[in-house]
């Protein structure tokens, strides 16, 4: 095991090498220059240059990147070239509203999609079952943007039951009313992923239930139901796992459209300004945060799935 841990470890940092890379070089090839936005418009080229030569601007692209992967190592995030002010600070205000909205989401995610993707194995040749399969796949196939707006329209316009916008000014000093703001947004992007889950723990139930071990739990007294409940489930419990390591990426890109539906003060929001402004050193460190945050969670759901299916343990020893 603490060979795999080092391996994956190993895998994890250089993955975040890699991203890290391809961040900056991405982000050099768009058009726009940061000095003269800093500048103004009325600037002259003198002064332009002058900023660019403050900045680091007028440095090799591979001199810049060492002195941000270099501060990046240290805890260091940079400075915005705009303001001047610290990046970190900021990426940390901003994943207070964003993590835990993620996190809600992922919530919703499980409580629809888990349960119905049962019941839609369980129910496959009656109504019910048929009913739950269609709207899943209408449902995951839903526009997180439209189902915000639906969402609002119901619970915010018609039954007037939770906020369409913005979060408390003190955030998380008001826990009740920070987490209200964000349960319409998080039901959104939980929806929506939830329908996804839904598909593969249905996939992964049927095929559990015709599995031989189930049938011979049955054999021995045991309902179908039964049987389900305490040999199968387990292993839909880990495809779902080995799932959801895919799906916070997802929810993670919905997080950041959603934050602009409803005007929430996230990362997501944050980084959309930036990317307007040509921030360069702040977008490529929230973008990074982004990132290593899916490569970490994807790290941990490989972890956790080696700790527990017996298989794996196996075939490695």
């Amino acid at each position: 095991m603490i060979r795999f841990l080092v391996g994956r470890i190993v895998l994890l940092a250089i993955g975040l090498l890699v991203a890290s890379m391809i961040i900056f070089a991405v982000l050099r090839i768009l058009p726009g220059d940061v000095a003269q936005v800093v500048a103004g418009t009325q600037s002259s080229p003198a002064q332009v240059a002058a900023i660019r030569h403050q900045l680091g601007l007028d440095q090799p692209a591979f001199a810049q990147y060492g002195a941000w992967i270099g501060g990046v190592l240290h805890g260091n995030l940079g400075r915005s070239l705009v303001t001047q002010s610290p990046v970190a600070p900021q990426i940390a205000q901003k994943l207070a509203v964003t993590l835990p909205l993620a996190g809600m989401s992922l919530l919703f995610a499980l409580l629809i999609g888990l349960p119905l993707g049962v019941a839609a194995a369980v129910l496959r040749r009656r109504a019910g079952g048929v009913v739950i399969s269609v709207l899943a796949q209408v449902v995951a196939g839903v526009p997180i943007v439209w189902a915000g707006l639906l969402l609002v329209a119901v619970f915010a316009v018609s039954l007037h039951l939770l906020p369409t916008q913005g979060f408390p000014i003190d955030g998380w000093a008001e826990p009740g009313l920070a987490v209200r703001s964000l349960l319409l947004p998080a039901l959104t992007i939980g929806a929506v992923e939830g329908a996804v889950i839904l598909r593969f723990t249905r996939s992964a139930t049927l095929s559990v239930m015709d599995a031989d071990h189930i049938r011979t739990a049955a054999a021995t007294g045991l309902s179908r139901t039964g049987a389900l409940v305490r040999h199968g489930l387990p292993h839909v419990a880990l495809t779902v796992l080995a799932v959801l390591g895919v799906q916070i990426a997802g929810l993670l890109v919905g997080a950041v459209i959603v934050e602009q539906v409803f005007s929430l003060p996230g990362i997501g929001r944050m980084l959309v300004t930036d990317v307007g402004r040509r921030d360069l050193t702040k977008v490529q460190s929230e973008l990074l945060v982004l990132t290593g945050l899916v490569i970490v969670v994807g790290f941990a759901v490989d972890v956790a799935h080696r700790l527990l299916d017996p298989r794996l343990r196996e075939a490695r020893a």
